[in-house]
């Protein structure tokens, strides 16, 4: 199967209102190519489930600030003002989740479990409506997995089947997100040969990625 397409071949199934995971973590290692096909096509009331939302002018902000998004599920939104706007006008939902239980809903939708439990967040607004279970003690939230229609990520090296190799810091919630999507597009930054990649150093299988766009190394 050629996983390779074209941007505009990768997101011509992403409609109004799906629910899309974005890697990266203040637009650093997220696929800032898909996100500006997004916004070209307009599509809109997505959920957009992320680390953050970036800035007004970068990354995932871009479809905040063009008013494209219905739901945020992140760990903070500080560094977007529009996003703070739009949450207090009640033009977007926003729903804030501890850095750590986000990466550990989305692992556990990828590996197939019925959720996490997490102490974080007990005695606290968090735990409103939100299933308490003790064990040894100790009061635990039962945090429910995180899944998304697509996964949209960044890879420094990918190769034809879809393996790929993160560069540092641009590895953040790539590799997990890649595990919890009905579809996962990976914007290449560098596409090479079946082969070039030493599997020891294989972040993400090619298994889990159905579609590879770009690959003009920069």
């Amino acid at each position: 199967m050629n996983k390779l397409i074209s941007i505009e071949e990768a997101i011509e199934n992403i409609k109004d209102g799906s629910i899309i995971m974005v890697g990266g973590f203040l637009g650093c290692g997220t696929p800032h190519k898909i996100i500006d096909a997004l916004v070209k096509k307009g599509v809109k009331d997505l959920t957009i489930i992320a680390n953050d939302t970036s800035y007004i002018d970068y990354g995932v902000g871009k479809l905040v600030f063009n008013k494209q998004v219905k739901k945020v599920i992140a760990s903070h939104i500080g560094t977007n003002k529009e996003t703070g706007r739009q949450m207090n006008e009640k033009e977007i939902e926003v729903d804030l989740v501890p850095q750590g239980t986000l990466a550990e809903r989305i692992r556990a939708a990828g590996y197939g479990l019925g959720g996490i439990l997490t102490p974080t967040g007990v005695g606290t607004v968090i735990e409103e409506n939100k299933q308490k279970i003790e064990v040894n003690g100790e009061i635990y939230l039962l945090e429910e997995p995180l899944k998304a229609d697509f996964a949209l990520i960044y890879g420094h090296k990918v190769d034809k089947k879809g393996n790929i190799l993160y560069n540092k810091s641009t590895k953040n919630f790539n590799p997990i997100m890649a595990t919890a999507a009905d579809t996962v597009i990976v914007e290449a930054n560098e596409l090479v040969e079946i082969g070039d990649l030493d599997p020891n150093f294989v972040m993400t299988p090619g298994i889990f990625v159905d579609y590879i766009v770009g690959g003009e190394s920069v």
